[in-house]
């Protein structure tokens, strides 16, 4: 299986350095329902999805 590519897209440090752009925003809807990062995002230990949860406002596949 292939290594996820999520720790270092770019629309993902588009959104990182401005989330207000188009890219950013994009990104940020777009990680809802991406496969990839489901698949990423689950894999995380706690206290790292944790962080990225409060960093991005994301708690859907969060316990």
């Amino acid at each position: 299986m292939a290594t996820s590519r999520c720790s270092n897209c770019k629309l993902r440090e588009k959104y990182d350095k401005k989330p207000k752009s188009i890219a950013g925003r994009f990104w940020r809807w777009h990680i809802n329902f991406c496969p990839g990062w489901k698949q990423y995002f689950t894999s995380l230990p706690a206290e790292e999805k944790e962080k990225l949860a409060d960093k991005y406002n994301f708690r859907k596949y969060h316990s």
